[in-house]
């Protein structure tokens, strides 16, 4: 686990194939049940933009609102997004995105997945430190919630 003021870094090691992790992670409808948002009949597409209503309580008017970069299968798979974009009266539209990149590395018996989130320094200021803040907290549970998925399943 390692942090800057820029990026985010998180991993964990799960005690599954990578290919079953891989599916969790990019099978949207899979990853919306360990994430938190609706994405059911919605695919991961390289070059697509994929949108669905965060499922946690609190956050429900919030709009899951990711671009997907790439999908390299059992190895890479990476999105853009708008760090902490949870008030509905502003237009994140207009702000640079964060890069969101999940890495699946077989190990041990299990597969070490790894996400780094980077751009913040990009973010205007008066948002950015917060939007750090909450998303470095987020990926500490996100972690958490796909192994547990992952190993329930």
């Amino acid at each position: 686990m390692t942090s800057s003021t820029d990026r985010i870094e998180r991993s964990v090691h799960i005690k599954a194939a990578p290919s079953r992790v891989w599916k969790a992670l990019t099978n949207a409808e899979e990853f919306g049940s360990w994430f938190g948002v609706a994405l059911k009949g919605k695919r991961f597409t390289a070059g697509q933009q994929v949108q669905g209503h965060i499922t946690i309580a609190g956050y429900e008017h919030v709009l899951f609102d990711v671009f997907i970069e790439r999908v390299e299968p059992e190895r890479l798979f990476s999105y853009r997004w708008h760090p902490y974009a949870v008030d509905p009266a502003v237009d994140y539209s207009k702000e640079p995105t964060t890069l969101v990149k999940f890495t699946l590395k077989a190990v041990g018996g299990g597969t070490l997945l790894s996400v780094v989130e980077s751009g913040f320094d990009k973010i205007p200021v008066a948002r950015r430190e917060q939007a750090f803040r909450m998303n470095d907290g987020g990926w500490q549970g996100q972690m958490a919630n796909i192994e547990k998925y992952v190993s329930s399943s």
